[in-house]
C-alpha cells in the first residue's frame, strides 16, 4: 500500500467511528425522549381519571 492509500484508509476508519458514535448518541436521546413522552402521557391519563 502506498502512503496515500494508508492515510486515506485511516481517514475512512476515523469517519466511520465518529459516525457510529453520533448515531449511538442520537438513539440514546431518542429513547430518552420516548420515555419522557410516555411518562407525560401516563400522567395526563392519571389526572383525567381522577377528575
Amino acid at each position: 500500500m502506498t502512503t496515500t492509500a494508508k492515510i486515506a484508509a485511516a481517514c475512512m476508519v476515523l469517519l466511520a467511528l465518529s459516525s457510529c458514535a453520533n448515531t449511538i448518541r442520537g438513539v440514546g436521546r431518542d429513547t430518552a425522549n420516548a420515555v419522557n413522552a410516555t411518562q407525560d402521557a401516563g400522567r395526563s391519563v392519571d389526572r383525567a381519571a381522577k377528575k
